[in-house]
């Protein structure tokens, strides 16, 4: 009975993991496109 919620618990934590890394993955892309588009339009 012990294996279940450990399982759980560990689903739910790269669940978790995967969220924040894509949120933040998100964010960098953001960044980077609003970059090159300030550098693009800058000539």
């Amino acid at each position: 009975m012990k294996r279940k919620p450990d399982l759980l618990w560990v689903l739910v934590v790269l669940f978790s993991l995967g969220v924040v890394t894509t949120g933040y993955t998100q964010s960098l892309w953001e960044r980077q496109s609003d970059a090159s588009v300030n550098v693009t339009q800058q000539p």
